[in-house]
């Protein structure tokens, strides 16, 4: 038998099993579907490294779609980051928060010269 149908069978058990034990425990339709959507989101993004647009990408939605659940799942992406992994190029700003710093920050580029 082919090794991938294998899995998404033994993937479709575990999911069976977990929602007839989510269903016994008193967990509500909502709130099993919201725990899936954020696992499932946070999976994906981490696999992209916080990447919006990648995972959108991947999950077939738009990013701004993605980025409205993430709102509404409470979900935060910086949080989703992964650490550095040895022998990958390091963002040129040291890896503080991803982002560049505001132009009131900038190096203060040399005067003009004086027009003739």
């Amino acid at each position: 038998m082919n090794e991938s149908l294998l899995k998404g069978n033994n993937v479709k058990n575990q999911l069976t099993i977990l929602v007839a034990e989510m269903y016994d425990g008193g967990i509500l339709y909502s709130e099993a579907v919201r725990e899936f959507k954020k696992s499932f989101l946070s999976h994906v993004l981490q696999q992209n490294r916080g990447n919006q647009s990648k995972a959108a990408k991947q999950l077939g939605m738009h990013r701004n779609t993605l980025s409205r659940t993430l709102t509404e799942l409470d979900l935060d992406v910086r949080q989703l980051r992964r650490p550095e992994i040895p022998g990958q190029a390091q963002p040129k700003d040291g890896g503080k928060d991803g982002r560049r710093p505001p132009r009131s920050a900038a190096p203060v580029q040399a005067e003009k010269k004086a027009a003739r």
